[in-house]
């Protein structure tokens, strides 16, 4: 008797990746092992990278507060301690987009820090 293969499923599955690879440079988007090997390259920098710009934000928006406090005479650090005392509850985010774009407003929460 003769082997039973399931081409379908087999070429479907060959198929789903080849279209997700389209548009890459070269061999990686039409011969098989390569372009797999290529798509799933690209899916660990994604995990990877969807963490990474969690903490490359969070620098961001620290340096954004830090460099807005100086001009008052206070650093970061001593900014954040003096929020969390007087229990100003607002995260890093929101204080970097204040200081960029809201000057005044910013000052205000440091007279209310000071």
């Amino acid at each position: 008797m003769s082997r039973s293969v399931n081409h379908v499923a087999s070429r479907a599955r060959r198929k789903k990746i080849l279209k997700r690879t389209k548009g890459y440079f070269g061999k990686r988007k039409n011969v098989w092992t390569v372009a797999k090997n290529t798509w799933e390259k690209g899916q660990q920098y994604a995990y990877r990278d969807r963490k990474a710009k969690k903490r490359a934000f969070r620098s961001l928006w620290i340096t954004r507060i830090n460099a807005g406090v100086r001009k008052y005479g206070l650093s970061y650090s001593a900014f954040m301690g003096k929020l969390s005392k007087k229990g100003i509850e607002l995260n890093r985010k929101t204080l970097a987009d204040l200081a960029m774009n809201n000057p005044e407003a910013f000052k205000a929460i440091i007279d209310l820090v000071k």
